[in-house]
């Protein structure tokens, strides 16, 4: 059951929605605003302002969610996909007037090449594992044009451990979670959080350069990662 699609879905068409839970492996019961999947560009934080200022080219959007960043990034002109694993996100963006769109998990799809892989509102928590976003950048080689980029944002989540100690087993910033809507639970999923020295070290391993943009006020962080031009398939 897709119920964060559910959720999404409610808001679009209602204008508003029951609340959204979001349970936790760190033990913390959280709700999850959904107007802010809706916000137009005047209503996004600069970093993502800042963050699609800096998209260039093609733009494959990747979590595109329901398609804010996709539909300001087509207002200013540029050939941008939107992709999401939710079928009814994906039925949001196309309502709301994105006009290309690929629907499923990107680790699974065929694509193109681009200019801008973008992921924000920490998208590289798709990948679930640190593993995972490591393999991403390997098959990212492939995905991208010659000078191309990817953008993203993430944040350092040390502070969630404050009152424990930090796991041994894994990276600290691999959590997961699960959706809670009008009485109906989700499957646990897996999500990314990076912080900057694990990020510049992983993305050295695999070959990329690694560029800390922005940090804000939340220590929410901004970073571009390109290759050297022999490192591009």
């Amino acid at each position: 059951m897709d119920v964060f699609g559910q959720a999404l879905t409610d808001q679009f068409k209602h204008g508003k929605a029951d609340t959204l839970h979001l349970y936790t492996s760190l033990g913390d019961l959280e709700e999850m605003p959904l107007d802010l999947f809706f916000r137009s560009e005047e209503e996004m934080p600069e970093l993502e302002t800042y963050a699609l200022e800096l998209c260039k080219g093609k733009i494959l959007d990747i979590g595109a969610g329901v398609g804010s960043h996709a539909l300001a990034l087509q207002q200013k002109g540029f050939e941008v996909t939107a992709n999401d694993i939710s079928e009814a996100a994906c039925e949001i963006m196309r309502e709301r007037g994105v006009q290309n769109i690929l629907c499923g998990n990107i680790q699974q799809l065929q694509l193109e090449k681009y200019d801008t892989l973008l992921m924000l509102m920490n998208g590289i928590g798709v990948f679930g594992k640190l593993k995972g976003f490591s393999g991403f950048l390997e098959r990212a080689k492939g995905l991208i044009n010659e000078g191309g980029q990817l953008l993203f944002d993430s944040s350092d989540i040390t502070y969630a451990y404050e009152d424990t100690v930090l796991p041994k087993g894994n990276y600290f910033g691999e959590v997961s979670y699960q959706y809670e809507y009008k009485g109906n639970k989700g499957e646990w999923f897996d999500w990314l959080f990076i912080d900057q020295a694990t990020l510049i070290s992983t993305a050295y391993q695999a070959g990329w350069t690694c560029e800390i943009l922005y940090i804000d006020e939340n220590d929410q962080y901004l970073a571009r990662l390109f290759l050297p031009r022999s490192l591009q398939y």
